[in-house]
């Protein structure tokens, strides 16, 4: 998973008619270039019932936006939901950093998709925006899905999407350089520095950051070193009206990552970014890589001998927690289509086959217990994912996280640079405050 930036992108608000599946290949500028595809030889298919046969009889397309990997693997699903329904079927690929921001603004003007695809963070500022609308799953359906992945859906006691993977990130290592896991970030930093050292690396620790820094990367060594966002409610849920960045727990946590950057042992660097972690670590110039699985393509393609664990914790602290994500499909409350989006995440993306699918791509691990079960069968990578996510902190899906990433990068890079860790974290605090009482 990768931090949604909250620059909203031009939008082509086109829909593409007739039976086609537009598929869609994403621009530098995030917004949407449009090719169809045709979606295949029609056969005879079971009348739809309900109001679902009039929406089809209406001649709206049902509207799915998602980023281009998800939309290539779809296509088929979308054909098979076409004939069976009677229905066109328009399949639209964004960048996925920008697919957020543009899906509330298309909502807001009335003319958003009928589904979207995106991540639980998005739940909170989707809902405040009236842009999604409940799912209907029965309670036999919730239960065959990962526990963690039905509450992540769930926003003020109702459910808001149909999870379909589930991710964190973790250690990677290059076995060939580094055979055991180090069981301490003092340990992973100190290896990888000798490394360096040797001559066998050129970086200690490929962790992105970045100039604007990368709030979901660094978040376990953050913790690990004590750092907390907010404090909680009575039910346990985030409270955004106790922001804590700026405590003294926190102030801490920002004084380890301060250790490990350029003014202490070098391992963190904002050189480090996006683009060229993962480019790294296949070329061997680091050992040791903090990323996710949509980073495993890339590694196997260069025949890297590695192993998966978890990121280990500081001596003598707190466990690093990193971020749960729940990747889903939300139902737009604004579409033209509702009761068919309905029926197709209620009734297609709960299929095994959907979500086997989709793991293909970017290696997440299912939501759906049955399709995960399977896929264990297969990649034992998949239980080496949970177990590094074993003490992950789900992603807080209140409209306030809009208001954190940008602060908490600034004063990631600050501290990574050199910068009292105090007056970094002081400014994160104030500016977070600030931006979540003017939202």
């Amino acid at each position: 998973m990768r931090i949604r930036t909250t620059g909203v992108a031009a939008l082509s608000l086109g829909i593409a008619a007739g039976l086609t599946l537009a598929g869609c290949g994403s621009s530098s500028s995030g917004t949407s270039a449009g090719a169809t595809a045709t979606a295949g030889a029609s056969t005879t298919a079971p009348a739809a019932s309900g109001s679902a046969t009039a929406q089809a009889a209406s001649g709206n397309p049902l509207v799915i936006w998602a980023d281009d990997q998800r939309v290539a693997v779809l296509k088929p699903f979308a054909a098979q939901f076409e004939q069976q329904y009677g229905v066109k079927v328009s399949l639209r690929a964004f960048n996925v950093s920008d697919l957020q921001s543009d899906f509330v603004t298309a909502s807001a003007h009335g003319s958003g998709p009928d589904i979207v695809v995106l991540a639980n963070d998005a739940i909170g500022n989707l809902v405040q925006n009236g842009a999604i609308a409940p799912v209907q799953l029965t309670s036999a359906q919730q239960a065959a899905f990962e526990p963690t992945a039905i509450k992540a859906m769930t926003y003020d006691g109702q459910v808001y999407g149909v999870p379909y993977a589930i991710e964190n990130i973790a250690l990677i290592r290059n076995t060939s350089l580094a055979p055991t896991a180090p069981t301490t970030i003092d340990q992973l930093v100190s290896e990888g520095k000798q490394l360096k050292s040797q001559g066998k690396v050129k970086n200690a620790l490929c962790l992105q950051s970045g100039t604007a820094g990368d709030a979901y990367h660094i978040f376990p060594f953050y913790t690990a070193g004590g750092g907390q966002l907010f404090g909680t409610t009575a039910a346990g849920d985030p409270d955004p009206k106790q922001v804590l960045v700026g405590s003294s727990s926190s102030v801490s946590a920002w004084a380890k990552l301060r250790a490990l950057g350029s003014k202490g042992s070098g391992a963190l660097t904002t050189a480090i970014n996006s683009n060229n972690a993962i480019p790294a670590f296949t070329s061997k110039a680091c050992a040791f890589l903090i990323s996710g699985p949509w980073a495993m393509d890339a590694i196997k393609a260069a025949h890297i001998k590695y192993d998966i664990s978890n990121i280990p914790a500081f001596s003598s602290s707190q466990p690093a927690r990193p971020f749960l994500g729940v990747q889903a499909f939300f139902v737009a409350a604004k579409g033209k289509n509702v009761t068919l989006a309905q029926q197709f995440v209620t009734t297609y993306v709960t299929k095994p086959s959907v979500q086997e699918a989709l793991y293909q791509v970017g290696a997440r691990p299912e939501a759906l217990i049955a399709a995960l079960d399977a896929s264990k069968q297969s990649d034992p990578d998949i239980a080496k994912w949970e177990e590094a996510g074993a003490d992950g902190e789900p992603m807080p899906d209140i409209p306030a996280m809009a208001q954190v990433w940008v602060p908490f990068g600034n004063a990631e890079v600050a501290v990574i640079n050199g910068t009292d860790p105090a007056t970094a974290a002081k400014a994160a605090a104030t500016a977070i405050e600030k931006a979540i009482a003017s939202s």
